[in-house]
């Protein structure tokens, strides 16, 4: 929308419309003095609930590109992420872009282009419930509004994982990648119509085939590109606590893991065997044997339960993995789907990503994984989390736990086995 230079200028050239809106900022010395937060909110909240738009900050009312100083762009930027994070309710999470225009001398200046998709929720902003009529933003009728509210949770019937990625392109699919989940007897088919079967590409409304979030997750090198929250951020502790301090010493070691989901499951398990601590002891019938810390087959199908089944609409989650002394936490965004609870977890299933899960099934585990007889990543039969409960205790002594924190976020805690009887330093 709006992406190439000519099209940008012509467009400001013409005036507001549907699809841009323009701003001049103003300063009070490093302060930002207008337009507001409250101001910035509505005109996003407004796009996201009609068919998206520009937001273009630095051209005035008389259609005037003025610019922004460059030394003041980290500022407006941070009022716009302000706006769309504590201003927006869901949030929101648009594409924050600086570029440079010609004014009327012909001399570049900077300004900042804000490009909001359509979305599949309905936004509040400060002014209430909005949407863009030509080159302004108007209340959204009552009548109008629960039609909005029924149509775009409808939309959202279609499962994230399986929605396109507005501005991602077929060929940010890594050919060897996303082939390994087609049969030789589909090779021939063309690859949109393959990629459309596994679910691993979709048409957006103007019938453009783009990746899915599925399809990104599993047949891209850098999925991160387009969904920044989908990595694994790994932490080792020394000691039991996390302490805040602006000293990294109380880290034993720290790891952010992006790639593909496989890998980022085998980087996350070789993350947690590399800092876990493995002293010997004596056995009762002589000679020594080890005792790892965590059974690596339970932490195998804690992580890989959790990059399955996480949210990844959440903008700004990511997994979280901590790893103490005693312990082992896992953090994964999102509430438990349907009618689940924490004690049903071993007992019911429920899959919020349809089609990831499905790729994961057909997925080969990566090479120098504990993955225990398994020969794909996961296991439809339903048996993770009672491996997790059931291998943890009996290494452990102690049986794992699933809570929810302020029903966002599931974790899960694995305990560390019990280091008595060792002669031997880790």
């Amino acid at each position: 929308m709006l992406n190439t230079r000519s099209e940008l200028l012509e467009k400001i050239r013409l005036g507001e419309d549907s699809y841009l809106e323009l701003k001049e900022v103003r300063f009070a010395g490093s302060t930002v003095r207008g337009p507001s937060q409250e101001s910035v909110a509505d005109e996003l909240a407004a796009f996201a609930n009609s068919a998206g738009g520009v937001l273009l900050l630095g051209v005035n009312d008389a259609r005037e590109v003025v610019g922004i100083p460059i030394d003041r762009l980290d500022p407006v930027e941070a009022l716009l992420r302000q706006a769309c994070e504590d201003s927006i309710r869901p949030t929101l999470a648009p594409i924050i872009e600086r570029i440079s225009l010609p004014d009327l001398g012909g001399t570049e200046q900077p300004v900042i282009r804000v490009e909001v998709s359509r979305s599949l929720f309905v936004h509040q902003s400060p002014s209430g419930y909005l949407h863009r009529v030509g080159s302004s933003k108007r209340p959204i009728a009552p009548d109008h509004l629960a039609r909005l509210f029924q149509q775009r949770s409808q939309s959202r019937l279609i499962r994230f994982d399986e929605t396109p990625v507005p501005r991602a392109v077929l060929t940010e699919l890594d050919d060897a990648l996303w082939r390994r989940f087609a049969s030789s007897s589909q090779a021939s088919e063309p690859p949109e119509v393959l990629l459309g079967k596994l679910a691993m590409a979709a048409q957006d409304e103007q019938k453009v085939w783009r990746p899915t979030v599925a399809g990104l997750l599993m047949g891209s090198k850098k999925p991160q590109q387009h969904l920044t929250n989908a990595f694994i951020q790994a932490v080792a502790y020394r000691g039991i606590n996390a302490v805040p301090s602006g000293d990294t010493s109380y880290q034993r070691d720290a790891q952010d893991i992006y790639g593909p989901l496989d890998l980022q499951i085998a980087d996350a398990c070789a993350f947690v065997r590399k800092n876990m601590q493995v002293p010997a002891r004596k056995r009762a019938t002589g000679g020594r044997e080890d005792l790892p810390q965590f059974d690596m087959l339970a932490v195998f199908e804690a992580v890989t339960n959790a990059v399955a089944h996480r949210d990844y609409s959440m903008a700004g989650a990511k997994i979280r993995l901590r790893q103490f002394d005693d312990r082992l936490e896992l953090y994964s965004p999102g509430m438990l789907p349907n009618t689940m609870t924490t004690d049903s977890l071993p007992y019911r299933q429920a899959a919020r990503n349809e089609a990831l899960t499905s790729l994961l099934a057909r997925c080969p585990v990566p090479d120098g994984t504990d993955a225990g007889p398994r020969s794909r990543i996961m296991d439809k039969r339903g048996e993770g989390v009672s491996i997790i409960l059931n291998k943890s205790e009996q290494l452990a002594g102690t049986r794992p736990v699933y809570r929810m924190d302020d029903d966002s976020e599931l974790i899960l805690t694995i305990y560390a086995a019990s280091a008595a009887g060792e002669d031997t330093p880790p």
